[in-house]
Parts: structure tokens; C-alpha cells; sequence
């Protein structure tokens, strides 16, 4: 830890993707674990579900762990499995089964109501399922600490996003002595805006976050992520662009911003690197060629991709395609561009005679039918990326320069087509592109950097913003990022930017390439978490000294 800082004897942290993979807080979580393992030995603990067959991949139950608590927490009716995250670092984690809790929810949502004012009649979806997983996590913390520790220990109890938000309220209450510290990666009402095509920031200070939510029925996640903000001891969040979201909507101002760092540990060196670098590539042409009926030349080729959520508009899928339009008609493009949208959407199943014409080892000059997509779907006349496509009459016909491929299947190594995990294949693309109008803070394009390959975003993404910060003006592709300045209405010329972007790498020279992807690598390792861990250290501190006021307080009221 810090010198100067108060540093807890214990962290406890949740979120529901402790162990278990789902979006980007896995990333956050799973790539801090090691720095703060090797500060706290096995005193950073993270709480996360217990789904079973969801965990199986990434937890190892270990029952030497804590072998008394156990044994009591399971007198206290607690369902608990105890063992490690298998992420470097091995860091303990306990899941917690929830679901005794939902027939005492009634109970629940009515003292958090009388206690915090948290509305939770409007209830519906996933709400229930993470206020009792909260619960569930507080529960197990309160257990532990009473069989562990007392007063005189400093501990920390760290929530992410508004699912964990029940459980520090819990958490207050029960253990005022705990110091408290809730992480929004993105406030629920901030994305509700976006993701319903209202214009997010040119209105952000007039809007009333209380209204939306009940405008865009999320009173409850907005209610408990409103009265969370309110009443821990420190409130965080992830880049300045959210920081001030969080000000407007939940009138909260945020004592920290925690960017999000990662380790490159996953990423190839050396000769490994060009290896992988040319198998994706090489698998990238082989699909490319069974689907599209053409063949492509590594040299005369550029590969581009986006990635994500399926969020049409808030992850700028929507004006990705469109760039890629509009590159059909650009003399300038001095390559031929095959694109990717590489976002899982409802996928039914890998196409079959696209798996046969990748068995048969040979080439093609003729498309499959519908020659844009690599799996089925469940909703094929209804799907955003598919309608766009037809709207736009991008067919992939035979003579285009820029070809586009939906990819809409997990890239976990099991998807029947490219059978290769996302970072093994990422990293052959020259140019990925993340023209975001909602990011708090972007992991798709910090880790395409850290495999070298340059990107574009926008300046509507924590991470684009820092990205200028670092480089010290709006960052060009030539930096290893392009940062594309983005608002409410200006759509068109983002989609423009980003065809000119991808028509001047075309010309780069190889030594332009190289300094590119060079200058990407190295702005990449400014984003370590050993760079970046301070500010969570600042952020106990801040914790700390407000519990030891409450303690004080307490005890000179006692007096």
C-alpha cells in the first residue's frame, strides 16, 4: 500500500461478476485481483453468485479455507462456497447462494425502504435476482466479521454498480464500524437515456434523474443506486464523462474517479506474437473466403473490426456501418477492407454449410446464400445490424472493396466457426474501431492497443478522453489512437471521420504502420494497473478516515 495512506486489514468486494464472466466489470475485477493480492495476502476477498455451471470455468472451491466460519456461517443458514478466482493472483472468493432469500424479499424491500427510502414497488427483471444476491454478500461479510475481527480491525466493503447497492446499505446499518465504498461503472438511468435514443449530453443538466426513471420505468434500479451514491462513505466511479453523469442524475458528486487499468499478461511476446498475429489472419481469410466466395491478399488487405455489447447505438455499431458504406465509395482507399462486427447477438447456430465448406480445405469464387453472417439467428428478419445491412444494400457483392461479416456468437473458442478466443484473434486486425456514444470507459480499445493494434474511438468513452489526456491533444491514428470527436448530432460526420481514418491508414507506408502500432502498445502500458492501483488506495483512505470519525463519534456519544 501507499505510504501515508490508512490501508484496511481486510477488503471485502462484490459484484455479480465475480466468477463469473459477463461484460467488462469481470475484466475490471479479475485484472486488478493480482496488484491487490500481492498488497493483502489473502485479505482482499471477493463475494460474487453462485450459479454453478456459470462459475465451473472460473472458480476452484478449496475447503481448507476457513474451515471454523464455515461451519458456523452454516448454522446461521448461510449457503456458501469458499475457494479461489482462477485469475492471476488466485485471490479467495466466496459465492453465495441467494435464492433462500427471495421468499423473505417483501421483508427486505420494506426495511430498506423505511431505513433508506429505497423504492423498490417497481421491481421487475433482474432487480430482485441482484438485491438478493446483495443481501446475500452483506450477510456473509456481517458473518465473517463477527467470527474474525472486531473494532480495532480496518476493513472495507467495495460494491459495483447499483447490484450491489442493497447489500451496503445492509452493510451501514448492521456494520457502521465497516467503512463502505460503492463503484458505479455506469449510472442505470445515464444508459437508459442513451439506449433509448434520447440526446444524453447537450440535456444532462436539465434533466431530473428521478423523472427519466419514471419515464423510462427504472425507478427502482435508480432508487437504490440514488440512495447508495447517497449514503456510503465513498462513492467512485470510472472516468470524469461518468463522474458527471452522476452529479446530474443521482445529485451525487463523486468523491473518486477509479479508471479502469488491466495486465497484459495475456498478451503474446516475440516470436509467439507473430504466430498468433498470422493464425488469426489466416483463419480470418479461410472464413472470408467459404462465406464471400473471394479470396484475400494478406498484403493488399486491411482487417478491421468493432466489438462488444450488443448495444446498436451506445457502442456505435450503428455508425460503424455506416463508415463502411460510405468507405464503398472512397477512391482514396488504397486497400481492400474486410470488416467485422464481432458483437453476440440472439444466436441460434453456427451455419452449417459454412463449417462445411471450411472442412473441405478448399477456396471459392462463389457466396453462400446471405453472404454476411457467420452463425444464424434466432431473429433474423428483426435484427438491428442485418436490417441496416438491406437498408443500405450492403450485400458483399462481388466487386466491393469493403466487405462486412457479422460475427454474432461468443468468441470463446467453441463457436463452431472461427473456434478461437476473442484475444487470439483480435489481435489480427490492423485497425479496430470503437466509435462509442455511450462508454464510461472502453476495455475494447485499451486491449486492442495492448496487442498493437491501432484504434479509433470517440470522445464520448472514458477511455478516449483519457487517451487525449496521455497524448496531449486529440489523439490521431498516427498516435496508436484516433480520438473522433462526438455529440448528440453529429452522426454523420463521426461516420465520415472514421472512413477517412481507415482510407488514410491505407496509404500509410510500413514505417508509418509501424510507429502507429508502436505508439498504440506504448500508450497501453500507461494504462497498468500498477499505474493506475493509487487511486483505489486513495479511495480506502478516504473510506477509513470516515469510518474512524464514525467510530469517535460513537464513542465520545457514549462518553
Amino acid at each position: 500500500m501507499e505510504t501515508g495512506f490508512l490501508s484496511p486489514d481486510y477488503v471485502f468486494e462484490s459484484s455479480w461478476e465475480v466468477c463469473n464472466k459477463v461484460g467488462g466489470i469481470y475484466t475490471v475485477l479479475s485484472t486488478r485481483a493480482k496488484t491487490l493480492q500481492d498488497a493483502l495476502h489473502d485479505r482482499i476477498i471477493f463475494i460474487g453468485p453462485d450459479l454453478a455451471e456459470a462459475n465451473s470455468l472460473y472458480f476452484n472451491e478449496d475447503r481448507s479455507l476457513f474451515v471454523e466460519w464455515r461451519e458456523q456461517a452454516l448454522k446461521e443458514g448461510l449457503a456458501v462456497r469458499v475457494g479461489r478466482w482462477k485469475v492471476p493472483g488466485e485471490p479467495v472468493s466466496i459465492l453465495v447462494d441467494f435464492t433462500q432469500y427471495f421468499k423473505d424479499k417483501n421483508d427486505i424491500y420494506t426495511k430498506l425502504w423505511e431505513l433508506y427510502q429505497v423504492d423498490s414497488l417497481h421491481a421487475y427483471g433482474d432487480y430482485d435476482e441482484a438485491s438478493m444476491f446483495s443481501y446475500g454478500a452483506a450477510k456473509v461479510v456481517e458473518s465473517f466479521y463477527k467470527f474474525y475481527l472486531d473494532a480495532s480491525a480496518r476493513v472495507i466493503y467495495h460494491g459495483n454498480e447499483w447490484m450491489t447497492g442493497l447489500g451496503l446499505l445492509y452493510i451501514n446499518e448492521k456494520l457502521p464500524q465497516v467503512a463502505t465504498i460503492f463503484t458505479t461503472h455506469a449510472t442505470s438511468i445515464g444508459r437508459s437515456i442513451a439506449g433509448n435514443n434520447k440526446p444524453l449530453y447537450d440535456y444532462l443538466f436539465a434533466y431530473n434523474g428521478d423523472q427519466m426513471a419514471w419515464e423510462l420505468n427504472m425507478q427502482s434500479k435508480h432508487s437504490i443506486e440514488k440512495q447508495t451514491a447517497k449514503y456510503v462513505d465513498c462513492f467512485t466511479t470510472v472516468s470524469e464523462i461518468t463522474a458527471n453523469e452522476c452529479k446530474e442524475l443521482l445529485d451525487k458528486q463523486v468523491d473518486f474517479v477509479l479508471p479502469n487499468g488491466f495486465e497484459d499478461d495475456f498478451v503474446p511476446k516475440g516470436a509467439q506474437f507473430t504466430r498468433k498475429r498470422n493464425l488469426a489472419r489466416i483463419r480470418m481469410f479461410e472464413v472470408a473466403n467459404a462465406l464471400l466466395g473471394v479470396e484475400f491478399d494478406d498484403k493488399e488487405t486491411l482487417v478491421v473490426s468493432t466489438s462488444g455489447r450488443y448495444e446498436f447505438r451506445n457502442k456505435g455499431v450503428d455508425v460503424y456501418i455506416e463508415a463502411m458504406n460510405r468507405l464503398l465509395r472512397d477512391s482514396r482507399l488504397h486497400k481492400k477492407v474486410l470488416a467485422f462486427i464481432d458483437v453476440p447477438g440472439w444466436v441460434g447456430e453456427p451455419r452449417q454449410d459454412l463449417i462445411d465448406r471450411l472442412k473441405s480445405g478448399k477456396t471459392f469464387d462463389t457466396p453462400l446464400h446471405v453472404p454476411m453472417i457467420t452463425h444464424w439467428l434466432h431473429n433474423m428478419s428483426h435484427d438491428n445490424v442485418l436490417d441496416m445491412l438491406k437498408y443500405l444494400d450492403m450485400q458483399n457483392r462481388k466487386d466491393d472493396n469493403v466487405k462486412l461479416i457479422f460475427l454474432p456468437s461468443y468468441l470463446n473458442g467453441t463457436d463452431g466457426i472461427f473456434n478461437m478466443k476473442y484475444y487470439d484473434l483480435v489481435l489480427g486486425n490492423d485497425l479496430c474501431i470503437y466509435p462509442s456514444y455511450y462508454e464510461p470507459w472502453g476495455y475494447t480499445p485499451l486491449e486492442a492497443i495492448a496487442f498493437k493494434v491501432p484504434c479509433i474511438t470517440s470522445d464520448l468513452a472514458g477511455f478516449g478522453l483519457w487517451a487525449n489526456s496521455e497524448i496531449g491533444h486529440p489523439g490521431e491514428i498516427i498516435d496508436g489512437v484516433k480520438v473522433i470527436h462526438r455529440t448528440d448530432y453529429n452522426y454523420s460526420e463521426v461516420a465520415d471521420r472514421i472512413k477517412e481514418t481507415v482510407s488514410d491508414y491505407s496509404n500509410f507506408t510500413p514505417a508509418e504502420v509501424k510507429k502507429s502500432r508502436d505508439n498504440a502498445e506504448k500508450l497501453s502500458k500507461k494504462a497498468l494497473w500498477s499505474n493506475f492501483i493509487k487511486y483505489y488506495y486513495e479511495a480506502y483512505d478516504f473510506a477509513l478516515r470516515r469510518a474512524e470519525e464514525r467510530k469517535c463519534k460513537k464513542q465520545e456519544a457514549g462518553n
